[in-house]
C-alpha cells in the first residue's frame, strides 16, 4: 500500500459512513412521516367507519369502535339526503366559496403585485397593515359588519356571505403572495420593460407563473376559511 493510497481508503471509509447515515436519516424521516400521516388519518376513519354503522350499533358500548362488527349500512347517508335540506346547504356554500376565492384571489393578487413590485411612498406600511388586519379577532368584526349588511338590505342573501367573507381572507392572501413576488428577481421586470410589456402582461405572463406555488397556497387558505366558516353564517 502506497501513502496515496491510505486518504483514498479513509475518504472511501468516511463517504461510506456519510451514506449510512443519510440512509438512517431517511429511514427516520419516512418512520415519522407514516406516524404523523396515521395520527391524522385516524379521526377521518373513525367517521367513515361511525356513519357506515346503524344506530344501534353506534350505541351498544360492547361493539368495537374502529370495525363494522355488524356489517355496513348506508342508512344514515339516506337519511341524510331524504329527511334533511343538506343539498341545499351544500349548494349554497358551494356558491359561497366558489365566489369568495375568485373575489379574494383577484384583489388579492392584484394588491400584492402593486405593494411588492411597484414601489411607492408608504408601500411597505401599507403591506403591514393589511397584514395586521388580519390579526383583528373575527368577533370583533361581527357587529360592525353585520350592521352593514342589514343596512344594504342583503341579509339571508349569498351577497352577504361573498362581501363578508373576503374581509377575513383578503388580509392574508396578499401577505402570502406579497412576499412570493417580492423575490422574484428585477431583472425579469427589466427585461420585460425593455420587451415593451406594461405592468398587466408582465403580472399574467411572468408574476403569477413564477408566484404560482404562492398562489396555490392563499387559494387553499381562501377555500378553507371560506369553507369552514360558522359563526357569520349563523347572523
Amino acid at each position: 500500500m502506497t501513502a496515496t493510497s491510505v486518504p483514498r481508503v479513509r475518504a472511501s471509509r468516511a463517504h461510506g459512513s456519510m451514506q449510512r447515515s443519510r440512509r438512517w436519516a431517511l429511514i427516520l424521516s419516512y418512520v415519522f412521516l407514516v406516524i404523523f400521516a396515521a395520527f391524522f388519518l385516524v379521526p377521518p376513519y373513525y367517521m367513515i367507519v361511525t356513519s357506515l354503522k346503524s344506530n344501534a350499533e353506534v350505541a351498544h358500548l360492547s361493539s368495537n369502535p374502529w370495525l363494522l362488527s355488524q356489517g355496513l349500512t348506508f342508512e344514515n347517508f339516506r337519511t341524510l339526503l331524504e329527511q334533511t335540506d343538506f343539498l341545499i346547504y351544500f349548494k349554497n356554500t358551494v356558491i359561497v366559496t366558489v365566489c369568495v376565492v375568485v373575489i379574494t384571489m383577484v384583489v388579492s393578487v392584484l394588491a400584492a403585485f402593486s405593494l411588492g413590485r411597484m414601489k411607492f411612498w408608504g408601500s411597505g406600511i401599507l403591506a403591514t397593515g393589511i397584514f395586521l388586519t388580519y390579526l383583528v379577532p373575527d368577533s370583533l368584526l361581527f357587529i360592525p359588519l353585520f350592521q352593514i349588511v342589514r343596512g344594504l338590505g342583503l341579509l339571508n342573501s349569498y351577497w352577504a356571505m361573498v362581501l363578508v367573507y373576503p374581509t377575513l381572507t383578503v388580509p392574508f392572501c396578499t401577505w402570502i403572495m406579497i412576499g412570493y413576488f417580492a423575490s422574484i428577481p428585477k431583472e425579469l421586470d427589466e427585461a420585460a420593460m425593455i420587451d415593451g410589456a406594461n405592468h398587466m402582461q408582465m403580472l399574467t405572463r411572468i408574476f403569477i407563473p413564477v408566484a404560482l406555488p404562492g398562489i396555490i397556497a392563499a387559494t387553499i387558505f381562501c377555500f378553507t376559511v371560506s369553507w369552514a366558516a360558522f359563526v357569520y353564517p349563523m347572523a
